[in-house]
């Protein structure tokens, strides 16, 4: 794990503002969510991104009936019928 040097307060809401610069190289961007992860006394934030529920793949993701399905995954489905 690398430092960073940069320190932020938690306001009273509990809120921690990202540093520009971590939000510019992670492409995080107003409205994005973030995923929370715990390891042991550590606190891990990475950009949430919506993965697909057969193969948990990422990318190329879209919506079918209330589900992420990845568009690979969703031509294997084709082929299955």
């Amino acid at each position: 794990m690398k430092s960073t040097g940069m320190v932020r307060p938690v306001d009273e809401l509990g809120r921690i503002v990202l540093p520009k610069e971590i939000r510019t190289t992670f492409d995080i961007n107003p409205k994005d969510s973030v995923e929370i992860f715990t390891d042991g006394d550590r606190i891990i934030l990475s950009k949430y991104l919506p993965a697909c529920i057969f193969c948990g793949n990422a990318d190329q993701v879209i919506f079918f009936n209330g589900k992420r399905i990845c568009t690979e995954c969703l031509e294997k489905l084709k082929t299955m019928l």
